[in-house]
Formats: structure tokens, sequence, C-alpha cells
């Protein structure tokens, strides 16, 4: 049977790989690999449990949980029993999980732990149409109750109807098309409630589909999976993991990258750009603390390394007297970068923000290949990317295989495909004002082809600055230039309709105390420590070197260093650590009126 829905490409997976590796998973402190045979176990118990539960093809079932193994099989086991999946984040408040689940209709929410369960049982009352709450871990042994199971009930469930559900699990399989709803997605956004955005299993299977023809990865090849699941990239990072194959492995958080990333030793990572940035930061930092010699030898190796890039970039080959050069380099100071992830990196793949081209070159410089890519949740969320053999830093690469791109007369990009969701849920007018004729949705993002048919994305529609003077600014690119210094950690460039563009800068806690250390400043609470002479003066000599790379009417003529950094948790940043405009406008106003006298 064709790869035509998610569940079927689940199942034949399980069949074609059998007792080959497919996930792992760290259980107290020793990883544990599961083959596909048993992850189909486990999918086949819980989607049969789903349907003795009374979950009818089509109803929605919720999941709110970090990424870990026992997501991706309540997913497919979802899909498996002809339901809904309803991704909640984990850092969601109470009352937005309310929003989601009365507004999806969710009849089962599986939960992963009693700290997500204590926000849903707050609003417990204003959910009248969820029926039942699966605790995946941290619920042994409660007192029992007809509406709270635990993930292992729920399993034993499964066991206990699986002869009897049997025929009805197969129907409900080879039943659904390619056309049915696999997922409803609620977008983060960055202002106003999430939108739920209505995704078929045809729309993955296409992505899936032209993913395939535009990266090298074979059966077998191990990923490391650290992004929330909730969203739309690291979901396609695990249905590739089926399409292709591969063996998954769950990093116990993204704080354990460090130590996740050498134990599993993966071919390829999915990241956001906020972890290279963090990286970046911290070799910098690190070479920066060492003896001159060292700083010397960092240095010439990261000069060396440029060359190199610069010859493969121009698909020009390497002179001999620059390959041992390279060779030695790398000894000295690529190879514990290489060890640091694991030793077999082969590339990894930003997405969900705009990437420092200056950070994705410092990489290469290492010889490690970040291929940045371009896509949304409506569009499943796959548009454009870099390939190994074609790739061009700054750009989101050319468009997708069945993918086709084009860029409207005020400059939107457009996308068209099989991959192109069917709209927002019970959002008719919103539906229709992106969603246009002809099957082309509007991104809301701003760019440009080159001359090579690479796409450049210059901004969002939307967060677009223009001055009192009528200079359009994009503040994305002046934030990324910023935050190439590991001393700054976060940027918002403020501006529209004002007279010239500002900065409210957060700073690298790390970096920071060093700094203060040096200098031979007392220690002081961070809201007095922000505002010493020596630390603006040092944060001015960034924005000052980094204003001679911008237009005059697009420099930062004053700015203002705040105590606390942006976060998920302070309701600054979006769950995939996008910048809240709006949220840190409003919160800092009277800060950012000051800054114009």
């Amino acid at each position: 049977m064709a790869d035509q829905t998610l569940a079927r490409m689940f199942w034949n997976r399980v069949e074609l790989s059998g007792d080959k590796p497919a996930q792992q998973l760290k259980q107290r402190g020793a990883w544990k690999t599961l083959t596909w045979r048993e992850v189909g176990e486990v999918v086949r118990e819980i989607s049969t449990g789903l349907v003795a539960l009374g979950r009818r093809r089509g109803e929605a079932v919720g999941i709110l949980s970090a990424s870990r193994a026992e997501w991706v099989q309540a997913d497919f086991a979802i899909f498996t029993a002809g339901c809904v999946t309803i991704p909640i984040y984990p850092t969601y408040p109470p009352d937005l999980i309310q929003y989601i689940v009365n507004d999806a209709g969710v009849k089962t929410l599986i939960v992963e732990d009693p700290s997500q369960l204590a926000k849903v049982l707050e609003v417990d009352a204003a959910l009248p149409g969820l029926e039942q709450i699966v605790v995946v871990q941290g619920y042994e042994g409660k007192e029992p109750s007809p509406r709270l199971f635990t993930w292992e009930a729920l399993r034993r469930l499964g066991r206990e109807r699986g002869e009897a559900l049997k025929t009805e699990l197969a129907a409900r399989v080879a039943d659904t098309a390619p056309d049915d709803v696999a997922t409803i997605v609620y977008t983060s956004g960055t202002t106003g409630p999430p939108k739920g955005v209505v995704q078929t299993h045809g729309n993955h299977i296409s992505a899936l589909e032209s993913a395939a023809q535009t990266t090298s990865i074979a059966e077998g090849n191990v990923h490391l999976l650290f992004l929330p699941l909730a969203h739309s990239f690291a979901r396609l990072e695990s249905f590739i993991g089926v399409h292709r194959g591969l063996c998954t492995a769950f990093a116990e958080s993204i704080d354990k990258l460090r130590e996740n990333l050498p134990e599993t030793r993966p071919h390829f990572i999915c990241s956001v750009p906020r972890v290279f940035e963090k990286v970046y930061a911290g070799a910098l930092a690190k070479a920066d603390g060492g003896s001159p010699i060292k700083r010397k030898i960092f240095w010439w190796a990261v000069g060396v390394g440029k060359e190199v890039s610069r010859l493969k970039q121009a698909g020009r080959p390497v002179p001999a007297g620059l390959g041992v050069k390279y060779a030695i380099a790398h000894k000295l100071v690529f190879s514990k970068m290489h060890a640091a992830l694991g030793g077999r990196l082969r590339f990894a793949v930003s997405g969900g923000a705009p990437l420092s081209r200056d950070i994705a070159e410092f990489f290469h410089a290492a010889g490690i290949l970040i291929l940045e890519g371009y896509g949304l949740t409506e569009t499943c969320p796959v548009l454009t990317n870099n390939r190994e053999d074609a790739f061009k830093f700054g750009s989101v690469g050319k468009p997708m295989p069945g993918v086709e791109v084009k860029i409207a007369p005020d400059g939107e990009i457009l996308g068209r495909g099989g991959n192109i969701a069917k709209g927002y849920f019970k959002k008719a007018e919103a539906t229709r004002e992106v969603f246009l004729d002809d099957g082309w949705f509007a991104t809301g993002d701003i760019g440009r082809f080159d001359e090579d048919g690479y796409l450049f994305i210059t901004d969002r529609k939307k967060d677009l600055i223009v001055t009192a003077g009528g200079m359009n600014i994009a503040p994305q690119n002046i934030e990324n230039l910023l935050k190439t210094d590991p001393f700054i950690s976060q940027a918002m460039v403020h501006g529209d309709r004002r007279p010239y563009p500002v900065a409210l800068i957060t700073l690298n806690a790390e970096e920071l105390a060093k700094f203060a250390r040096e200098q031979g400043i007392l220690a002081v609470e961070p809201a007095v420590l922000v505002k010493h002479p020596k630390v603006l003066e040092r944060v001015q000599r960034t924005v000052d070197d980094k204003n001679s790379e911008l237009q005059s009417y697009a420099k930062i003529k004053k700015f203002l260093v705040l105590p606390e950094d942006f976060t998920v948790e302070n309701g600054a940043l979006t769950p995939t650590l996008k910048v809240k405009r709006r949220v840190i406008s409003d919160r800092h106003r009277a800060a950012l009126d000051s800054l114009y006298g």
C-alpha cells in the first residue's frame, strides 16, 4: 500500500524495517533503543486504547508535552485511530490550553506529567467537551478515575481490547484518505490568540516526498530531536524519521544538548538559529578567554577555514598547500567542535527564523555545514531549502521540488504546492486573506530571488519599519547583526513612524559576569550592572561597529540595555524563540519613548 497517509506510512515502515532501531531515549542515565517493531507495538496499543475510549474517526486528540518518544508514538497512534492530532506547546499557560482544547474540540488530552495535568485541572470546569486525560509519566500509583488514565493504563486497555478492535483499527487505517485532516496546528503567534492551521495527510506526504529529493540522509542515520514537537519544523523532522527509516534520538532537554550530542553522535540535526548563536558565542568567548598564543591559533584557524569555505562556496578546488593548513587547523581547533557535536555530523538544518550569514560562514569554516531553509506552519512547513551540493549563505535556498514560489508586486513571497494547508480552523475570513486564488499562499514575508534562483528573506511584511522619513528598515537583519557579538544575547529594533531606529538590548549573563570581573566592577544587581558606564561603553562599541555596516537611515541612534533577557517564560519570545515585538514594545513603552527625547 502506498504511503498516501501518515498512518500507512508508519505501518509500512514498521513492516519494512522491523528490528532496526527507530527511537533512542535516555532512561535512568542510560540510552535505550526501541526497534520499529517495538514502537509499532506501543502505537497499536495506544491507538486501540483510544478507540476503546470511544474516539471516532475525525475527532480531536490533544498532546500537551515536551518532545519525547511518547509524543511521536501518540501522534501516530492518533493517525492510526483515524483521529486528528492537536499539538499544544508545553510552555502554554492554562488559559491558552483552555482556548485550544475548546476551539479544536479535543475529546482526549494526552499530558506529559503532573505539572501539565495541574494546568489542565485548573481550567477543567471550562472544558465541557474534554472526556479523558492521559498522563504519560509521574502519575503511577494514583487513585484511578473514570476520566484520568496513565499511559500504561491506556496501553493495557489497548492490549485487552486488541483482538476485538483489530478489524476496526485496520479499517480506519485503510479508509483514511490523503484529503482527510491529519492535524490542526495552532501557530504560536507573536500577536493575538493562535490560529489553528488545518493540515491534511496529503499535505505532509507531499512535503516529505519533496524533502526526500533534496537530502542525502539514509536509512539507519541518527538525528537528535530537541525542538518542540508542537512546532511544525520539529514535527516534520519526526515525520522524516519515519519516512526515511531513521533512528530518532530524543534529547533529554535543550539544556542537555551539550551532553546528548556526543552521546548519540547524530548524522544531522535540525535547529533554530538561537542554538547556533549560543554555540558561536561560546566558541568566541572561549577563544577570547584563552592565552594570547591560543587566541592567535584560533583566529589563524578561522582565517584558514574561511579561505577553504570561500573556495567550496564557489565550487572551486582547494589547493594542496591550503589543504595541509586546513588539516592542521582542524586538528588544533575545529576537531574539538566536531567532537562536541558527536563526531559524525554531516550537516545541520536551520529554520524557524533568520540565521546570520556570519554565523553560517563561521561554522562552515570549521567544517560544519548549516543548511538554512524556509517555510511556515501553513506550508507544512517547507517552501525552500539549501542543499548539501547547492547552497548560498544568507539565502534560504531554492524552491523545493514540486513547490512553486514567486514574489508578488509588493515584494511578498507566495507559495503553491501540495504541501499548502487547507486554511485556518473556523476562521473563513482569515483564511481568505492569505490562502489566495489558484492555490497560492501569501506568506507575509518580504523577499527576493538572486540571479542564481536563491531566495533571500528581507523581513516580515508586518514587521517592516517605515521611519518618519519614509525609509524602509528590516529590523531582523539589524538584530541578527548585533547578536553576532557574544556579549549580546537578544535585541529588538524599534522605529516605525519614528525619526530613527533604536534598540532594546539584553546581555549574555556569562559574558556580562566575566566582563564585570575583568573590569573590577563589584558584585551588584543586574538592574544596576547593566547601567554601569563600562558596560554601556562596551555595548556602544558593538553598536558603533555594526552601524558601520548599515545605511545611514538604518543605523541605531540610541539603545537601552535591559536587566532581564527575553525568554519564553517571561512572554517576550514565542515557543520557537521569535521576538514578540508587540509584547516587548508595550512592556517597555515608556523606555522606548524616552529614547526619542
